[in-house]
């Protein structure tokens, strides 16, 4: 008969290394975590430090982390309760609808960073006006940024002429960016070229139209509290870029 003791021993053995294995795995996972440092939502003084152009570079450095595939390590639930009390944006985005184009992702930003309106074509309205007024003027906000996006469902829809109940109204409001874009090729939505030169004559005109329509936003701008800006977002290349 066959002594069990090797069998037991060598079972014992394998547990012993298989637990010490373990924990040394998680020892290594615990201390790479703690030596990670986590983003917080942005501090009313770290924002009040912050110049107009420093947030924008900001967002466009967020944009480069998200582009390389690293970016800043964030515990949400942490930035939710840290921000439950106060919250300090430094930026005031609006952007369109779309689904494929959420700017809080695609510039690396966390809860509290930013305002974010978002509406079909990035259309300007007085309820868009009023809430940009407010992140500025109330909340400290420093800068607008208007974002439109290559393969814009709305730019399309505009150039088609499509009517759809409240939609047709909301289209209506490209007229001036199809009539002012340049372009030689085909103007039809099917040339993704032209769509694309449409939503960035869009966003370009949307610059001025607050400016024009916001004594409070354009006067900000004018003693250099804020900036007011444009970009447009390429959602085959995930790049963000001014325009």
């Amino acid at each position: 008969m066959k002594s069990l003791r090797p069998v037991c021993c060598e079972s014992h053995r394998r547990h012993f290394l298989g637990t010490s294995v373990a924990a040394a795995l998680l020892g290594v996972g615990m201390a790479t975590a703690s030596s990670r440092t986590e983003a917080a939502s942005l501090s009313e003084a770290q924002r009040n430090a912050m110049t107009p152009d420093q947030v924008i570079k900001s967002m466009l450095d967020g944009n480069a982390r998200f582009l390389s595939g690293v970016h800043k390590e964030r515990n949400f639930l942490a930035e939710m309760r840290s921000s439950a009390t106060g919250q300090f944006p430094a930026a005031i985005v609006l952007s369109c609808i779309d689904s494929r184009a959420p700017i809080e992702v695609v510039c690396d930003l966390g809860i509290g960073d930013t305002f974010n309106a978002r509406v079909a074509g990035n259309a300007v309205n007085d309820d868009i006006l009023g809430s940009m007024e407010f992140a500025c003027a109330a909340a400290g906000a420093k800068v607008v940024m208007v974002v439109g996006h290559t393969a814009c469902g709305a730019t399309k829809g505009a150039i088609d002429n499509v009517v759809l109940g409240n939609l047709t109204l909301l289209l209506a409001r490209f007229k001036s960016a199809i009539d002012a874009t340049v372009y030689e090729g085909a103007r039809t939505s099917k040339n993704a070229a032209f769509v694309d030169a449409v939503t960035k004559t869009h966003v370009q005109q949307a610059l001025p139209l607050i400016r024009g329509r916001s004594a409070v936003l354009s006067g900000l701008e004018a003693e250099g509290k804020i900036k007011i800006v444009g970009a447009m977002y390429d959602i085959a290349s995930g790049k963000v870029t001014l325009v």
